[in-house]
C-alpha cells in the first residue's frame, strides 16, 4: 500500500481537529511532530518489539514535550497504536496541502536546472499562479540533470518543461 494512501486519513483527521481549533498552531504543531518523528533514533523507539504501546507512547510524549497537551497526546497514541509513527513526515505534508487549499494556495516544486534568482522566482511563480488559478507557495531544489529549463509539480500535476524533459519526448516520438 503506498504511504501516502495511508497517511491519508490521519491527515485528515488531523485537519478536522486543526480547523476547529488554531490552524497556524497544528500546522506548525505537526511539522515540529514531523521533523523530530522522522529521526532514526525516534523511529527506532517507535519500533522497538520489547516495549508495549503504551510504554512508546509514554516517550513519544516525552520527546515531543506534550505531556500536557491532551490532543496531541491523542494523536500520538493513535499513531502508536496502528504502528504508523514513521508516517509524520507524508501526514504533516498532507495536512499543510489541505491547509493551503482551504486558504485558496498550494505549494509549487520548482526544480531548476540552475539557481534562479529571486526576480526569476517571482516572475515564474506570477506566470504559474495565473495558470493554475491559485496562489502558489514555492519550494525550490536544483537538479543539473534537467540540463536546462525546469519541471514545476503543483499537487499531482506536473508540468515539465525542463531540457532533459523534451529529448525524452523526441525520443519517444522517434521511437515510435
Amino acid at each position: 500500500m503506498e504511504i501516502a494512501t495511508v497517511a491519508r486519513p490521519y491527515a485528515e483527521a488531523l485537519f478536522q481537529i486543526a480547523q476547529k481549533q488554531d490552524l497556524l498552531h497544528w500546522s506548525q504543531l505537526i511539522e515540529a511532530l514531523a521533523k523530530i518523528g522522522s529521526h532514526p533514533q525516534v523511529l527506532e523507539v517507535a519500533n522497538n518489539p520489547t516495549l508495549r504501546k503504551d510504554q512508546i507512547a509514554s516517550v513519544l510524549f516525552q520527546i515531543f514535550h506534550c505531556e500536557n497537551d491532551e490532543p496531541v497526546k491523542n494523536f500520538i497514541r493513535v499513531l502508536v497504536e496502528n504502528d504508523r509513527v514513521a508516517l509524520l513526515p507524508e501526514i504533516a505534508r498532507q495536512f499543510e496541502e489541505l491547509k493551503n487549499a482551504s486558504q485558496g494556495s498550494a505549494i509549487v516544486q520548482i526544480v531548476s536546472a540552475f539557481p534562479l534568482t529571486e526576480a526569476q522566482t517571482n516572475e515564474l511563480v506570477s506566470k504559474l499562479e495565473k495558470r493554475f488559478g491559485r496562489k502558489l507557495i514555492p519550494t525550490i531544489e536544483i537538479d543539473k540533470s534537467l540540463i536546462g529549463g525546469v519541471c514545476v509539480t503543483v499537487g499531482d500535476e506536473v508540468l515539465d518543461l525542463s531540457v532533459r524533459g523534451k529529448l525524452q519526448k523526441m525520443q519517444e516520438t522517434l521511437v515510435s
